[in-house]
């Protein structure tokens, strides 16, 4: 088989990271007017979603909420994630760094919730129990393009109040009804039953980078994940050709994306049907980051993968995540081939001409800063503006397993 000649691509994406994340934190909580008294116990909802600086700004939201005299508490917010139990979800969050000696406040994990209410539908909507026992609740999420739906709102707070916060009953009652027309109801009915004190909006970069942290009173949640909202599709990073035989992605991942890879980058018709924009025909996936334990959802968007890949399946956390969304299509396993050399090999032995493949490598679709292409991709990729393309091409080279290894 002969492979493709392969080159370093380095894209340059307008980014502006807050460096000091600890005193943009302390000055958005310096203009918190809030009633609260000595002693109040303060809620934080973190969930799974991978947000680059999360130890950091969590340490920072507890240390600010320490400064008031308050007392808080960390609470798993991520729906059905770590197999909707306590301990998976507390053991997601330790993963991701949050424990009670890295940010300084204890983590309380259950799955119990309350109905707070119901839709005009009579669909209940579900909240989590140890929040609702605090006099505060603190909400933080990144506002980002969500993986399933195109609306005004879409994952961010008002995502977090109510698939988050429902914990495994709450988002299957809501997925249930279509999360994209019930998020905002839902959300208005637990900001006007719950004791939310603020929400900390993070907005990211295209080179995984805080970009902004947003402090939103209950009263804007809405307001300020519509137009965050905005900002986070200015930012948001994508492949630069539109037009390819073979994608390799390395990872996927929950800390990735909710989808395990993004269906804003590898194609929205993976996931739903419709025109195949962009158009990658072969789509092959190497490996399962560890933070996800096993949660491979996403690879049903695959086309080919390998032995490893499905070895590390935790099948009930992947089907507890796809029956909670109700997105089925994400858990099916592709062919799985013997190794990663056997799986390229296929993909380029489709090809009249695999030598001239148009093809590229990325590490995850997150990050896309730094990729590689095929030759036959050059001359386009040369002509774009932000675009630097290595002239040392790079061979595949595979261990005596048939792994792909890293390109020098």
């Amino acid at each position: 088989m002969k492979f493709p000649e392969m080159y370093r691509i380095q894209q340059t994406f307008k980014a502006d990271s807050i460096k000091d994340i600890e005193a943009a934190v302390r000055g958005r909580f310096s203009k918190l007017k809030a009633d609260t008294r000595p002693g109040d116990s303060v809620a934080i909802a973190v969930g799974s979603r991978g947000i680059h600086d999360l130890q950091r700004i969590v340490r920072a939201v507890v240390s600010c909420l320490k400064e008031r005299r308050l007392s808080p508490f960390i609470i798993p917010a991520m729906g059905s994630h770590g197999g909707a139990t306590a301990e998976g979800q507390k053991s997601l969050l330790k993963n991701m760094g949050i424990h009670e000696d890295a940010v300084g406040a204890p983590i309380i994990s259950t799955m119990d919730v309350v109905s707070l209410g119901k839709l005009s539908n009579g669909t209940d909507v579900f909240f989590s129990k140890d929040a609702l026992e605090a006099e505060h609740i603190v909400v933080l999420n990144r506002i980002k393009p969500h993986t399933l739906f195109r609306r005004p709102v879409e994952s961010g707070l008002c995502k977090m109040l109510v698939i988050g916060c429902g914990k495994h009953r709450g988002a299957e009652a809501i997925h249930g009804i279509g999360v994209a027309d019930a998020i905002v109801p839902a959300a208005e009915t637990i900001l006007e039953k719950a004791p939310v004190l603020c929400g900390i909006a993070v907005l990211e970069n295209a080179k995984g980078g805080t970009q902004d942290i947003q402090l939103a009173m209950p009263e804007s949640f809405v307001e300020i994940d519509q137009r965050l909202l905005k900002e986070a599709w200015k930012l948001f990073p994508k492949i630069p050709v539109d037009d390819l035989d073979i994608l390799i992605v390395d990872e996927i991942g929950k800390d990735i994306s909710g989808g395990g890879m993004d269906p804003n980058v590898i194609g929205f018709w993976r996931r739903d049907g419709g025109p195949r924009e962009p158009d990658y025909r072969t789509l092959i996936v190497l490996d399962i980051t560890a933070p996800s334990h096993g949660n491979a959802m996403g690879i049903g968007w695959a086309d080919l993968t390998t032995r490893r890949v499905k070895d590390q399946i935790d099948y009930s956390a992947m089907y507890m995540n796809a029956i909670t969304s109700g997105v089925f299509r994400a858990a099916r396993v592709p062919i799985a081939l013997e190794n990663d050399r056997a799986a390229i090999e296929t993909a380029l032995s489709k090809l009249p001409e695999p030598a001239k493949a148009r093809m590229v490598r990325i590490k995850n679709t997150l990050d896309l800063e730094t990729f590689w292409a095929s030759k036959a991709l050059l001359p386009e990729l040369r002509e774009r503006e932000g675009i630097n393309a290595g002239v040392d091409p790079v061979a595949f080279q595979f261990d005596n397993t048939g792994r792909l290894r890293l390109f020098e």
